[in-house]
């Protein structure tokens, strides 16, 4: 059995909770403040939903990738795999207030409109800062969540509000790594006698995620270097810097300043691209460069439902394609592959032994030759 007890000693205390939001919203026991999770009263459950999902407990991943997604499509570095697409929404307007290429809005908004879902569990923040999960049910609501934030809000909450309302029976979820393996791990049902509606988890949209940022070092960071802040980004590695655009103003932010504020969570993390997803979403890399890629995506096609709306909005000219670049998947599975390495050694420094991969223990075989 699960202790409660094991959620505070095993995850917040060493510092590996992800500020996902999987564990909030269930009780009054847990909750978020500023983008950090919080025990407000101390339980006595021998176990929970709340340990059950957190994407920090123990997980046996493989057995969870076998649970939904057929084996033959699995990739070591990047999970499972159907196809790799560059696109973008062919709507300019959504385009103009997207991170980066407008792919993620225009599918949910496709999804919606077609019946795909009914309604979405999505993040909107101001300029990037900020954010807070919300439920989007319209076209319009769903626009107002375009753009990115490196803050990690507590997105799950929302989806768990929504879930146990039982309102909607088709919601789709766009989240980052952390927050998708949660939603699988609900989706996989561990507690069947405390029904939580999984089953009205319709689609996953995973985005790409490099590492968050803490939420106060992030505020003041923006306030140091622009103000108000309309937009952020992190180009490609060779630009060392994020981003902050103000008032038609770019200021360029040297990530020497900005690292120091990643996420102590960040650094367990052992997956690049969201493997547990139906699409998964991320900025487009090629030989064009930046200035070009920047108004692209690379999707991952992961599952049959995913490739349903993926070819529909091929279809329906929603999306825009062109030719992934040559080399690009080996490029991808590389760089997934250097973040396993790097989560795997932090575990083993953290724990302070070699065969103790912390909370991927349950599926140590997965990362054995790294």
């Amino acid at each position: 059995m699960l202790s409660t007890i094991a959620l505070d000693t095993q995850v917040l205390r060493p510092g590996l909770c992800t500020g996902c939001g999987a564990c909030q919203g269930l009780c009054p026991y847990w909750g978020g403040v500023d983008g950090r999770t919080v025990c407000f009263f101390d339980c006595e459950r021998s176990d929970g939903r709340c340990q059950r999902f957190c994407p920090r407990m123990p997980t046996d991943l493989g057995a969870l990738r076998k649970r939904f997604f057929p084996e033959e499509t699995i990739l070591p570095e990047i999970g499972p795999f159907r196809g790799l697409y560059l696109t973008r929404a062919a709507d300019e307007s959504i385009r103009s207030k997207a991170q980066h290429g407008g792919s993620v809005t225009a599918l949910v908004e496709l999804a919606l409109k077609e019946g795909f879902l009914d309604a979405a569990v999505l993040t909107r923040s101001q300029g990037g800062l900020n954010p807070q999960g919300v439920l989007a049910v319209t076209a319009e609501e769903v626009r107002a969540c375009s753009g990115s934030s490196f803050q990690v809000p507590p997105t799950l909450a929302a989806l768990n509000k929504a879930l146990q309302e039982d309102r909607y029976h088709s919601i789709g979820v766009v989240g980052t790594p952390c927050k998708t393996l949660a939603v699988y791990k609900m989706r996989a049902n561990p507690l069947p006698e405390n029904d939580n509606h999984a089953g009205n988890i319709g689609m996953v949209f995973g985005l790409f995620c490099g590492w968050g940022l803490d939420w106060d070092g992030l505020n003041a960071l923006a306030e140091k270097h622009a103000g108000p802040v309309s937009h952020m980004d992190i180009p490609p590695s060779k630009y060392h810097s994020l981003e902050l655009r103000t008032e038609g103003e770019t200021v360029s932010v040297d990530l020497d300043e900005v690292t120091p504020l990643v996420r102590s969570g960040c650094h367990y993390c052992a997956d690049m691209t969201a493997e547990f997803a139906d699409l998964s979403i991320g900025g487009a890399r090629s030989p064009e460069g930046w200035d070009v890629d920047k108004g692209w995506n690379q999707v991952i096609v992961r599952s049959q439902r995913g490739e349903q709306l993926l070819n529909l909005a091929r279809e329906r000219g929603v999306l825009e394609f062109k030719d992934a670049m040559e080399g690009g998947l080996e490029k991808l599975r590389k760089a997934s592959q250097g973040k396993k390495r790097t989560a795997v050694r932090n575990l083993r420094t953290l724990t302070g032994r070699t065969e103790d991969l912390g909370y991927l223990n349950p599926s140590a075989a997965l990362f054995e030759d790294l």
